[in-house]
């Protein structure tokens, strides 16, 4: 196998199984809700639904006496992705739709007591190319990830509560990369892992919360089939590697002035702990090759988000949010897999009451991606070996639907 081969084949690996992380955070999905799409997600302080079961289960102390349920449905569509390289090569991503159900449960109150359930889609997505530049490193990246929440909180006393969590993560993925008659590589892989959250609300005065939320890391284990080919010569092996799913920290305030209520919302992403990418094949020839530590140097980044709830009536609820939200992942480990940059987020929803105990909602939101420009080609005579050229027109969309009832 040539020089040339071996790099092409190892950037195909080390991308490809890569991404099952990256679309996990640098394209997280923390909208799981009505109002956490309305809001941005500019909702903690403030959770007051049986989304609060994810968003902030202290809060559920809180609530009147009814156990509380929501369902809602998201509809994700992802723009198309232009790369124009500095040679004047034109590549272009292809456009993404996605449906994601949620769902969230509170029970009633037992004394100081309060239980929830949030069952949640909280990463994933996917990307894939068109032109054979971009697909020989990432013709396909199609992930998902499920998340199961349970929850219990306890009420100190009248102005402080706390909440502990477990959480269930199954993630699973198709990886696809190929330049053909030279290599194909598809690769298929799983995960079962387990982590812990952890919340707690303050209330100084009446009108004031103070809330901090924390998502442990998790390390995702991911084990899974590769098969392909290397010129004439097939491969069929196993392949794993340990990725991590990083801790989340966020700090939030929510003050209500008669029918309005701010909320403030920081947000730490500890991706710093994403320090390199490390495969072994089954295959020992294939893992001599392609088995080798790949560094990533992620950094820890932060999110600013504002909301706002307003009571326009008895019936009806408005929402509005705006999120600063920024990228771990330095120039030097950008490429077609995941070309992320900086993003604005503005978000925006309905709540409408049609009973006592029945609520419908509507909400959009709106991902705006920077233009990123990338040098990270190893030999600028080779455009096998990096990238070099221009990132722009990313973006997404959000629609959530949704029903509340209490019972």
């Amino acid at each position: 196998m040539g020089v040339n081969m071996k790099n092409y084949v190892k950037v195909a690996a080390f991308l490809g199984l890569s991404a099952a992380t990256l679309c996990a955070s640098g394209w997280r999905i923390p909208e799981q809700s009505l109002n956490g799409t309305a809001l941005g997600t500019a909702y903690v302080a403030n959770a007051n639904g049986a989304d609060a079961s994810y968003y902030n289960p202290a809060n559920m102390v809180w609530m009147d006496e009814y156990s509380r349920i929501e369902t809602a449905m998201t509809y994700i569509n992802l723009t198309n992705i232009k790369y124009t390289d500095v040679t004047g090569l034109v590549n272009n991503s292809t456009e993404e739709h996605f449906y994601l159900p949620t769902f969230h449960y509170v029970s009633s109150p037992y004394e100081n007591w309060r239980f929830g359930l949030s069952v949640v889609v909280p990463g994933g997505l996917s990307k894939r190319w068109e032109d054979a530049y971009a697909k020989s490193t990432a013709e396909e990246f199609t992930i998902k990830i499920m998340e199961i929440n349970p929850n219990v909180a306890y009420k100190v006393n009248d102005k402080l509560s706390l909440a502990f969590g477990l959480r269930g993560i199954y993630i699973t993925g198709i990886i696809k990369a190929q330049n053909e008659p030279f290599y194909k590589n598809d690769m298929e892989a799983d995960s079962i892992e387990f982590g812990y959250n952890l919340a707690l609300s303050y209330k100084p005065i009446k009108n004031l919360t103070l809330a901090t939320t924390y998502r442990s890391n998790v390390d995702l284990n991911v084990n899974g089939d590769a098969n392909g080919n290397v010129g004439a010569h097939p491969f069929s092996t196993s392949v794993e590697a340990m990725m991590p799913l990083p801790a989340v920290l966020t700090l939030a305030a929510a003050y209500t002035m008669d029918k309005t209520t701010i909320e403030f919302v920081f947000e730490r992403t500890y991706w710093s702990r994403y320090k390199e990418i490390n495969f072994n094949f089954g295959d020992k020839l294939l893992d001599s090759n392609l088995g080798k530590a790949r560094p990533k140097n992620w950094e820890d980044v932060n999110a600013y988000r504002i909301g706002v709830t307003h009571k326009y009536s008895n019936k009806l609820t408005l929402m509005a949010g705006f999120s600063i939200d920024k990228n771990p992942a330095p120039s030097n480990t950008i490429g077609f897999e995941m070309p992320d940059s900086d993003a604005k987020l503005y978000s925006c929803g309905i709540e409408y009451k049609v009973n006592n105990d029945m609520k419908i909602g509507l909400a959009y939101l709106y991902d705006q991606k920077e233009s990123r420009t990338i040098n990270n080609r190893r030999n600028q005579a080779d455009i096998n070996t990096g990238v070099n050229g221009k990132y722009e027109d990313a973006a997404a969309h959000l629609l959530t639907l949704s029903l509340k009832y209490k019972f």
